[in-house]
């Protein structure tokens, strides 16, 4: 951790913008923390900035705002550490909190879908200009690129993405093991056992406050995955267990989430404004979001130390090339959702010659790109 004069102000202003205009899913988002605090400002270096990463997939919560919440702390301490998740989550907040009461007022949700065609191709040209950095910097040998690579492919086969995180993280700490002291070989064999649990049912009908509270926060705090694994986690117990929503409801409430800026998990704000008003909004996001500052904390101290140790670091190594390949897998599920057209495929390409060749902020590309959507469905 370092601390300079305006440490605080920066990581303010960094996350206020960032959460204004980090559009596209977790993926996007660290693409587009990793170009201004590793290749613009140069907070830490590539290998800090891929364990991090590594870092936030082992533990439950959103992972774009624990990575905001991990920086913060890196450049400017606990008061970092707040500051950046709060700076981060809040702007989404507050545009989801209008879209929820246009949705309550009026029925529906304003329409996004000519923003979202010029933005999503400028994230997938954001998201492999930091592939092309990061990946040098995680395959350290055969058997590590071997694991990324086998991570993607199990990915795009369905594989679980927990399962394969794991998976391969293990792979080279036993490989490793096998390498330099095989007969503590033994000593890693109880690790492979991943004990699941279940979640006990919401059986009121009536929504109140705490139960709201409880939801989020068993969400926040075991929630693996994308905002499509949110959906299915958040309707059994809203939709099938508590009664509280419909399926339409909630599905329009998944769609708010993604195509706003900043977090996906903000989907808890829309729900708790639809079910309890504002009070409801408040509840629900700070149940959601808690367990993510909470994690960070008592994982911030342990980054460093995981480095040193032969086992951890082997570990962490394996956790940061899946999480890469997990990352690619993403970004070709996207890439296909997004190029569709002509249009679109040459604004992924513009935007990636402008990001590789001149380093334009990716932030200005985003902004651009919905510009670009919104004229295309003006004049088409």
């Amino acid at each position: 951790m370092t601390t300079h004069p305006d440490a605080l102000g920066e990581v303010i202003r960094l996350f206020l913008r960032l959460g204004f205009t980090a559009f596209g899913g977790p993926a996007a988002h660290i693409a587009m923390m990793h170009d201004e605090v590793v290749t613009r400002r140069r907070w830490m270096e590539e290998q800090h900035f891929l364990d991090l990463v590594g870092a936030t997939n082992l533990i439950p919560g959103p992972n774009s705002t624990e990575m905001a919440i991990h920086i913060g702390y890196v450049r400017a301490g606990w008061r970092g550490l707040i500051a950046a998740g709060l700076c981060f989550i809040m702007p989404a907040v507050l545009i989801v909190l209008v879209l929820a009461w246009a949705y309550v007022e009026y029925g529906n949700t304003p329409q996004a879908g000519a923003l979202m065609v010029g933005i999503k191709p400028v994230i997938i040209a954001i998201v492999v200009q930091a592939l092309s950095r990061l990946v040098p910097t995680a395959l350290k040998g055969l058997l590590l690129a071997a694991v990324g690579i086998g991570t993607l492919v199990l990915y795009l086969l369905g594989v679980n993405e927990l399962v394969v995180l794991f998976g391969g993280a293990l792979l080279v700490v036993a490989v490793q093991a096998l390498r330099r002291f095989p007969q503590t070989l033994t000593m890693l064999l109880p690790l492979a056992g991943l004990k699941g649990g279940l979640l006990q049912p919401v059986v009121s009908s009536s929504v109140s406050l705490d139960r709201l509270f409880l939801i989020f926060l068993k969400a926040g705090a075991l929630l693996y995955g994308s905002g499509y694994v949110l959906l299915a986690f958040l309707r059994n117990d809203l939709v099938v267990n508590a009664g509280w929503l419909t399926d339409q409801q909630l599905l329009d409430a998944i769609a708010i989430g993604q195509f706003t800026p900043g977090p996906v998990f903000t989907t808890a704000t829309f729900v708790g404004y639809v079910l309890a008003g504002i009070p409801g909004a408040v509840v629900a996001t700070l149940g959601i979001f808690l367990p993510s500052f909470i994690f960070v904390a008592l994982l911030a101290r342990l980054i460093p130390y995981m480095r040193k140790s032969p086992w951890t670091a082997a570990f962490l190594d394996g956790v940061n090339v899946a999480a890469l390949g997990l990352m690619a897998g993403v970004t070709w599920q996207l890439g296909r959702a997004a190029l569709i057209d002509i249009p679109t495929i040459l604004l992924a390409v513009v935007a990636g010659f402008l990001l590789f060749r001149f380093k334009i902020n990716s932030a200005w590309l985003v902004l651009a790109g919905g510009l670009v959507g919104l004229t295309l469905d003006y004049f088409g």
